[in-house]
């Protein structure tokens, strides 16, 4: 199973691409999408959206793995997340690909099992995981690939976008 990752954002979404067969995991790609600063919310969508939709047919995925919205401190924020997570749930419907959907918690236990693992406990079991030289920069994008090992190791997706 090939899974891409989104770790939404209107300036950076991360992404990350892991293949597992069995036990095994296979590190394929991972990145991010910038948008400039400055430049009007609705064209920084749809470069997010643009470039996801490049993203799947580049990559094939059979799934999709993306953050689920939660609002901590800063709402602001929160809904610009949202944003970018409904136009990446865009690209994967019109690109029919199932979709499954983790909290932070969630990824935290499948990737480091404990769900109050730290950042860098998520990137280095992420290196070790994806058997990488070092941990994957920038942190979105290996949020990203923990969502996608996330993804695989759940298997779960929303049964709305099969296609």
């Amino acid at each position: 199973m090939r899974v891409l990752g989104f770790d939404p954002g209107t300036a950076t979404t991360g992404y990350g691409v892991v293949e597992g067969k069995g036990s095994r995991l296979k590190h394929i790609a991972h990145g991010t999408i910038t948008t400039p600063a400055g430049m009007h919310f609705a064209e920084r969508l749809r470069i997010v959206h643009q470039e996801a939709t490049a993203l799947f047919e580049q990559y094939a995925p059979d799934a999709v793995a993306i953050e689920k919205l939660y609002f901590a401190r800063n709402v602001t924020t929160g809904l610009k997340v949202a944003e970018a997570r409904g136009v990446i749930a865009l690209a994967a419907a019109h690109s029919h690909r199932p979709i499954g959907e983790f909290s932070p918690l969630e990824v935290k236990n499948a990737v480091v099992g404990y769900g109050k693992a730290t950042k860098q406990q998520v990137q280095e079991m992420v290196r070790r995981l994806l058997n990488l030289d070092a941990p994957p920069r920038p942190d979105d994008a290996a949020d990203a690939l923990a969502l996608a090992i996330c993804q695989i190791h759940a298997g779960r997706m929303s049964n709305a976008i099969r296609g």
